[in-house]
C-alpha cells in the first residue's frame, strides 16, 4: 500500500485563513459581538478592556463596540465570562457554556474543590460540611439579587468574611478569605458567572451572577464539540497546539480528533489537522489589511507554535516574563510590530519588522491607529500584563 499523500499548507495560506475566519479584513468583519465571538469560539477575558479591544478590531462599525459587547454581555447576556481553558477566564458565546463547562471544566473544578478543603483544613477552619452551608446560602443570596460584589453577599452570608491563613510559615504564606476562595471555586463550576463591573468597561472589579441554566453533556462529546469549532475557526493546527489550547491530556486531544474525522495535513512544522473536508485551497483577502490586536488576543494568542505569524525576534519585546502577548500591530497575516496608548490618548505604534513594510502599511496601520482611537475616545487603557514595547511606548 502506497503512503498517503497529505495535502500541503504553507505559510501564506495559513496566514490568508487567518485573516478570514479571525475577521480581521475590512470585508470580512462582524456585525455583531456575538459573530465574533462566535468565529473565534472565546475571547480571553482575564483583562476586561481587552474583550472590547478584541471584538473592536472586528466589527463593521467599531463606533458600535462599547454598547454592543456590554448589551450582549450584561443585558442579552448572549455572551458569558467564564472560566474555560486551561483555568483562564474567557469571553465565550452562551450556548457554548455546557460544552465549555463538560469539556474542560469539571476536572478543574474538582481539583480546586479539593484544594480549598486541604487548604482550610491546614489551617484548621471549618470543614467540607461548614463550607457546603455557605455555599448554598451563597447561591440563594445570589439567586434573590440577581448580581452582587462579594461585599454584598457577605452582607447576607457572613460567614463569607471568614479568613484562613494559606501555607503558614512559608515564604508565600498569606491569608485568604472564603469569600474569594469559594466564589472563584463556584466559578470554575459552572455555577456563577462574572456579571457586570463596578466601573467602565476597563474596570477588572466584577459583580457576580448566577451561571446560564445548561444540561450537563457528555465529556467526550464536549470535546469533539470544543475542538471541532476551534479548528474550523483555527485549523490547520498542530497536535501540540490543541494540546496547548485546550489544556486537555494528548490521549484525550486524539479522542477528540478521531471523534470528529479531523483530516490530516503537511505543515511546515510537521503533521497539521483541520475539520473534514477543509483541506482544500482558499481563497485569500480581496484586500491588504493591517490590524491592531489588544494583549491577549485570540489571534494572537490561538496557537503555541507561531513561528508562521510572529518572528521569534519579535518576542522579548511583545511579550511578558510569563508568556502573555501584549498589543500587536499586524500587516497581511503577521505580527510586525506593537502598539499602546498615551496618557494624552494618542495611540502610538511601531514597526519592528521591516521586511516588506512600505509605504501602503504605514498608511493602513495609520488608519487603524484612527480608527481605534475614534471609539475609544477618553477612555485610557493599560493593559493588565505590560510588556517592554507597551511601556516604552506609553512612557
Amino acid at each position: 500500500m502506497g503512503e498517503v499523500v497529505r495535502r500541503h499548507i504553507g505559510t501564506a495560506e495559513r496566514r490568508d485563513r487567518l485573516a478570514l475566519r479571525q475577521r480581521l479584513t475590512a470585508s470580512a468583519r462582524a456585525e455583531s459581538p456575538e459573530e465574533v465571538a462566535g468565529a473565534l469560539v472565546a475571547l480571553h477575558g482575564t483583562d476586561p478592556a481587552a474583550v472590547h479591544l478584541a471584538v473592536g478590531a472586528r466589527l463593521a462599525d467599531a463606533a458600535k463596540t462599547v454598547g454592543e459587547t456590554e448589551r450582549a454581555l450584561y443585558g442579552d447576556r448572549s455572551l458569558v465570562r467564564m472560566h474555560g481553558m486551561r483555568h483562564t477566564v474567557f469571553v465565550f458565546p452562551t450556548e457554548l457554556t455546557a460544552v465549555v463547562h463538560a469539556s474542560t471544566g469539571r476536572t478543574v473544578a474538582a481539583r480546586e474543590r479539593a484544594r480549598l478543603l486541604k487548604n482550610m483544613a491546614e489551617a484548621g477552619a471549618p470543614d467540607a460540611a461548614w463550607l457546603a452551608e455557605v455555599e448554598e446560602s451563597t447561591l440563594a443570596a445570589l439567586a434573590r439579587r440577581g448580581q452582587a460584589t462579594a461585599a454584598e453577599l457577605a452582607r447576607d452570608e457572613p460567614r463569607l468574611k471568614e479568613q484562613f491563613t494559606y501555607a503558614a510559615g512559608k515564604s508565600y504564606e498569606g491569608v485568604h478569605t472564603v469569600s474569594t476562595r469559594l466564589l472563584r471555586v463556584l466559578g470554575v463550576e459552572g455555577k456563577v458567572v462574572r456579571g457586570r463591573p463596578l466601573g467602565s468597561w476597563t474596570s477588572s472589579q466584577f459583580r457576580w451572577a448566577p451561571a446560564p441554566e445548561h444540561p450537563e453533556l457528555d465529556p467526550g462529546a464536549a470535546q469533539a464539540e470544543l475542538l471541532g469549532r476551534w479548528l474550523a475557526a483555527c485549523g490547520p493546527a498542530t497536535e501540540d497546539d490543541l494540546k496547548w489550547w485546550t489544556g486537555w491530556r494528548v490521549t484525550e486531544v486524539r479522542r477528540a480528533l478521531t471523534a470528529i474525522g479531523a483530516e490530516a495535513v503537511s505543515l511546515d512544522e510537521g503533521t497539521g489537522y483541520v475539520v473534514d473536508g477543509d483541506a482544500g485551497p482558499v481563497a485569500g483577502p480581496a484586500e491588504p489589511w493591517a490590524a491592531l490586536l489588544p494583549g491577549l488576543d485570540p489571534t494572537a494568542m490561538g496557537w503555541q507554535q507561531r513561528d508562521w505569524y510572529l518572528a521569534p525576534g519579535l518576542r522579548p519585546a511583545l511579550f511578558d516574563g510569563s508568556g502573555n502577548v501584549g498589543p500587536t500591530v499586524w500587516w497581511n497575516g503577521r505580527v510586525i510590530g506593537g502598539w499602546a496608548q498615551r496618557a494624552d490618548g494618542e495611540i502610538v505604534w511601531r514597526v519592528l519588522e521591516g521586511e516588506g513594510v512600505g509605504r501602503e502599511a504605514e498608511t493602513a496601520i495609520a488608519a487603524e491607529a484612527e480608527r481605534l482611537a475614534s471609539w475609544v475616545g477618553t477612555t485610557r487603557i493599560t493593559p493588565r500584563f505590560r510588556t517592554p514595547l507597551e511601556r516604552e511606548l506609553s512612557a
